[in-house]
C-alpha cells in the first residue's frame, strides 16, 4: 500500500510563511510521499521560492514536485531548482525517480506538460511559425513523458504533471480556454505506458476526478479544487495487480 499526499497551485508569495508547515504535524503517519503539481509560487521570484522551501524543509516525508507556468514567469527556474534542492525537495523536469516505499518500488515521471487542446478542438503544427512552435512543444512534452514512463521498472507508475491530460477534470472551466489547460497528447503518452495514476493542477475551476481514454485515474489536485492543504490518496494493488485507491482530505 502506498499513501500519497498531493496538492498543486499553492501559489506561494512573500506573505505565505507557514501556510503548509502547520499541516505537517502527524503527516508521516498518514502518507508516505508528498507530491506538488506545479504553480508552487505566484511568479517564480526567488523570495517566494525561499519562503516555500522554508516550509517544505520541515516536511516529514519525501517531497517531489514539478513546476507550473507561474513558476516560469520570471525565468528564474535554475535558481528555483537550487533553492528547493537545498530544502530536500526533488524537482522533476522531464525525468523520473524510483523510490522504495513499504517494500514497493514507486516510480514517478514528472514533467510540466503543456497546452494544445483535445480531440475535436485542438491546434495543429501548421501555418505560422508561432503556431507550429506551440504545437510542436506540446507534442514534444508528451513524447518526453511517454519515453520516461517506458523506462520505469517499478511496482507503481505515477505521473506528476501541471497541465491536464483530460477534459474530464476541466469541467467547470470555460471551454474556450481548454487548449491552454492541457493536451490529449499527454493522455496518449500515459495510456501507452501503463500508468497507475496521474496528478495534475492548473485548472482552478475544474473538478478533482477523471480518467484518461484508456482508463487511468486522473486527479486534479489544484488547491482551489480540493479546498484543503492537500488530499491523501491510498493506492494498493491486489493479487491480480488491479489498483484499488481511496481519497481523503487533510
Amino acid at each position: 500500500m502506498i499513501r500519497i499526499a498531493a496538492v498543486g497551485d499553492i501559489h506561494f508569495d512573500r506573505k505565505s510563511h507557514n501556510r503548509l508547515r502547520q499541516h505537517f504535524h502527524g503527516l508521516a503517519e498518514k502518507a508516505d510521499l508528498f507530491l506538488l503539481a506545479g504553480d508552487l509560487t505566484q511568479t517564480g521570484h526567488p523570495e517566494e521560492v525561499q519562503i516555500l522551501a522554508d516550509d517544505l524543509i520541515d516536511c516529514p516525508i519525501p517531497v517531489v514536485a514539478v513546476l507550473g507556468n507561474h513558476d516560469y514567469h520570471l525565468d528564474q527556474v535554475e535558481q528555483m531548482h537550487q533553492i528547493l534542492k537545498k530544502a530536500g525537495v526533488m524537482v522533476l523536469e522531464k525525468n523520473t525517480i524510483i523510490m522504495n516505499i513499504n517494500e514497493q518500488r514507486v516510480g514517478i515521471a514528472g514533467i510540466k506538460g503543456f497546452g494544445g487542446g483535445f480531440v475535436g478542438a485542438c491546434g495543429s503544427d501548421f501555418g505560422e511559425p508561432e503556431m507550429k512552435a506551440f504545437m510542436r512543444h506540446s507534442k514534444n512534452e508528451a513524447q518526453e513523458l511517454e519515453n520516461m514512463i517506458k523506462t520505469m521498472d517499478c511496482d507503481y507508475k505515477i505521473v506528476l504533471l501541471h497541465y491536464s491530460p483530460t477534459t474530464q477534470t476541466l469541467i467547470g472551466e470555460r471551454k474556450e480556454i481548454y487548449p491552454f489547460l492541457g493536451s490529449y497528447y499527454l493522455s496518449e503518452a500515459i495510456d501507452h505506458g501503463k500508468v497507475d495514476i496521474v496528478f495534475h493542477g492548473h485548472a482552478h475551476s475544474g473538478i478533482e476526478k477523471g480518467v484518461t481514454p484508456g482508463g487511468v485515474p486522473v486527479r486534479n489536485v489544484a488547491q482551489p479544487v480540493i479546498r484543503h492543504a492537500f488530499n491523501i490518496y491510498t493506492l494498493e494493488k491486489n493479487d491480480h495487480r488491479h489498483l484499488d485507491f481511496n481519497d481523503s482530505t487533510v
